[in-house]
């Protein structure tokens, strides 16, 4: 498939894999401290490869929709097991958004069936003089801090989803692939129930599943897709007039959503000059059960 002049591999596929998610909602007196704190959850939380956990930022929620009428952002963070996931997402919550000024944390699964007692598990920082009550429609946990109380849902929802969206842009120049990579990032924000989980959405350190000549690596260098390498390693996947390379990755709620954002990502990314190909990678089914076909996500 040719879109804008560029080569779009509409028969390569991503490999995903169902995770645990638990999405919930920060709100505070201003968008400035919501998304301070939102922004500090998911630090270090770029892929389960070498970080405890996968989070991301899905979006920004207006005063009107919160339970507080406060402004708010919404923030998903992913694991194998929900309960590991629990204490990743009790942990953040503790250290990360209940010291920053003004903040509130809400429940942003509501459909989810499986709960996970954040706010029972947050209580006991209020040193016995923590109280349970019903707040905006909610069961809430009010915990004293110096500044006044940090109010927290009693349990959030965590549900199945799907981790692993991914697509690679070829440029001609790193120029070229970082707008484009860019462009491509910020489509993919505009679609409800996903993340991007690297920072600015993008990733420059594409990966394989463990290492040729390191076996207690994980991942390492995903080789043939380095253009420095093109002329030394016999499976080269770069072109003759390639000369960088930008990974885009995102989870999402669904598998409907992951094809939204592959869709909006791709198109977005073909509409830069210097683009030579857009495709999927795979690992040989070694990566995630579930595949999703460039082609499928363009129909």
């Amino acid at each position: 498939m040719i879109l804008n002049g560029v080569e779009v591999e509409e028969e390569s596929f991503a490999e995903m894999f169902p995770m645990w998610v638990g999405r919930f909602l920060i709100t505070a007196i201003n968008e400035k401290w919501a998304n301070t704190a939102a922004e500090n959850a998911v630090s270090f939380a770029t892929t389960t490869i070498g970080c405890p956990i996968e989070g991301g930022i899905e979006r920004d929620i207006p005063a009107s929709e919160t339970p507080d009428g406060k402004p708010g952002v919404a923030v998903q963070m992913y694991l194998h097991d929900w309960r590991a996931l629990k204490k990743q997402i009790v942990e953040r919550i503790r250290e990360c958004v209940m010291p920053c000024p003004t903040t509130a944390v809400f429940d942003f699964l509501p459909g989810a069936t499986r709960r996970i007692k954040v706010g029972r598990s947050l209580r006991l920082f209020g040193d016995g003089y923590q109280k349970r009550g019903e707040m905006f429609g909610r069961t809430v946990w009010r915990i004293p801090v110096t500044e006044g109380e940090f109010i927290v849902e009693e349990t959030l929802g965590v549900k199945k989803a799907v981790a692993g969206g991914m697509f690679l842009i070829f440029a001609r120049n790193q120029k070229a692939g970082l707008s484009a990579a860019e462009k491509a990032s910020d489509a993919i924000r505009t679609i409800e129930d996903v993340i991007l989980t690297f920072p600015g959405g993008i990733c420059r350190s594409g990966s394989k599943v463990g290492s040729a000549k390191y076996p207690r690596m994980k991942a390492s260098t995903n080789e043939p897709y380095c253009p420095t390498l093109k002329g030394k390693v016999t499976n080269t996947m770069i072109p003759k007039n390639v000369e960088s390379v930008y990974e885009l990755v995102f989870n999402g709620l669904t598998l409907e959503s992951i094809k939204r954002a592959m869709a909006a990502g791709i198109k977005e990314a073909c509409s830069v000059e210097e683009i030579v190909r857009i495709k999927a990678a795979n690992y040989g089914g070694t990566l995630g059960p579930i595949k999703l076909y460039i082609k499928e996500a363009l129909c």
